[in-house]
């Protein structure tokens, strides 16, 4: 840690969720002085996790709520699930969060200060259809004809070429390949790094940037030991601990602006002076704290036009999972025929949760987390929303054969955001610099080479990079 404190660089951070925690960890390293501002109680935003038995029903909801996240579906009805305890010594996410690159997520040497407080379950994808399923969805022979190929065609792009393939959809440039397992892979994987079902409005480019990322390595997909609120309290403590301040039920009302220039925010009625100011807030919200009259009108409208990924979860609690090979594996599948964007159905059951050492369930219970992609308006669709639920059941069936006995109870949240901003080629995401000078915007709704919580944390990673180099 420096020790020297550059006290003309006072930087207030917006939103302590992980792209705000975690700039505001990557600052600190760099002697800055840093608050972070958060309107909840709890660190992590829409990527945390929390104990429901210690929560009335009520407060439940409106945790949810503030995330825009609804339950539609639960078996029982919630409200017999609340009677009866049948929550209790169990930790659910805010909203269905995968990693990218398990533990090498924390691994490199900007977040080697939190990595000894974490450890990571991590795996490979597999498959599952109505045909069955598989555990890796690459065969051994498979991976070594074909994964090297994709590697070796995507490092082959240069950032200039990669340009000009951001505006070509992603299902044009398949056409390209004769491996249907090849076809098959981009088509599936797309879909998850764009969080979005509709081919013809990913980017070819984003697929190519991401996609390296995701294949490479023996753990594709990872998750915290303890949930992931054990992440965002790593970094939470982190900042705490080395000079940084956690302001919680602090409600930012207004950026102040003047001349082009930031001076500061108010918050609880009171306007606080600052050099810096970071947004992690889903930046499509942005023009409720800040006055839109001091951007460009062009500005104004891009960011107004963004639109979220959105998706129904689900949280599946076992009595037993009677075939051991599950624990531990994420399965990818596509729905094809469902009356979504794209006319296919993207989505993730994931058993890393169901490992005895993921400390979300009590001894000899098992906790199964589960995803479909869709659109905010496509969550407003209850039909729709019944048959995806539907999907996911049907495939929890064919993965464990007595599903519908070993199940206790089920619920399903439904998330109008469950990625800041859709990665798709009509999404033009704002770059972190904005046209006032010294703000800027962090999080998985900006520019970036990542997806997920990734995005976040390479966002928070960029910003501290353009602060330190405005210093020199």
């Amino acid at each position: 840690m420096k020790e020297k404190i550059l006290q003309k660089q006072n930087i207030c951070i917006i939103g302590a969720g992980l792209s705000g925690l975690a700039a505001g960890l990557l600052l600190i390293k760099k002697g800055y002085k840093v608050t972070l501002f958060e309107k909840t109680n709890n660190p992590g935003g829409r990527a945390s996790s929390f104990t429901p038995s210690n929560l009335g029903l009520s407060e439940y909801l409106s945790i949810l709520s503030n995330f825009q996240i609804t339950i539609p579906f639960s078996e029982p009805k919630l409200e017999t699930i609340y009677e009866k305890n049948m929550l209790k010594g169990y930790k659910l996410d805010t909203g269905f969060h995968l990693i990218g690159g398990g533990q090498r997520f924390v691994a490199n040497g900007a977040f080697a200060d939190i990595k000894n407080d974490l450890s990571f379950i991590g795996s490979r994808t597999g498959f599952v259809s109505k045909q069955g399923y598989r555990y890796s969805f690459f065969s051994s022979f498979e991976k070594i004809k074909l994964i090297p190929r994709i590697l070796q065609l995507f490092v082959s792009y240069r950032e200039s070429r990669l340009i000009d393939l951001y505006d070509v959809p992603i299902v044009e440039s398949l056409e390209q390949f004769n491996n249907k397992k090849l076809k098959q892979a981009l088509a599936l994987f797309s879909r998850g790094i764009a969080t979005h079902n509709d081919l013809s409005l990913i980017s070819t480019g984003e697929t190519i940037r991401a996609l390296p990322k995701l294949l490479r390595g023996t753990q594709s997909l990872g998750y915290p030991r303890g949930g992931l609120k054990r992440l965002s309290d790593a970094y939470a403590n982190f900042i705490i601990n080395n000079r940084g301040n956690i302001n919680y039920n602090s409600n930012v009302e207004n950026i102040v602006i003047q001349k082009g220039n930031i001076r500061g925010i108010v918050t609880n009625g009171e306007e606080k002076k600052f050099d810096i100011v970071i947004s992690s807030i889903p930046v499509q919200q942005i023009f409720s704290i800040v006055n839109e009259s001091s951007f460009p009108s062009e500005y104004v409208k891009q960011l107004k036009r963004l639109i979220p990924s959105a998706g129904l979860c689900a949280y599946y609690c076992l009595k037993k999972i009677n075939n051991p090979k599950l624990l531990g594996k994420t399965f990818m599948f596509l729905q094809e025929n469902l009356d979504l964007k794209g006319k296919a159905g993207f989505g993730l059951i994931d058993f890393k949760t169901a490992c005895p050492d993921s400390g979300l369930a009590p001894k000899n219970r098992y906790i199964v987390q589960a995803y479909i992609i869709c659109t905010p308006d496509e969550t407003q669709n209850k039909k729709l929303i019944k048959q995806l639920k539907n999907v996911l059941d049907s495939l929890m069936r064919i993965l464990i054969l007595d599903f519908d006995k070993q199940l206790l109870w089920a619920i399903y949240p439904v998330t109008k955001q469950l990625e800041g901003v859709a990665k798709i080629i009509t999404n033009k995401r704002p770059s972190i610099t904005t046209p006032i000078n010294n703000f800027y915007l962090i999080g998985d709704c900006v520019k970036s080479s990542d997806f997920g919580i990734n995005s976040c944390v390479n966002t928070a990673k960029k910003v501290e990079e353009i602060i330190s180099k405005k210093e020199r």
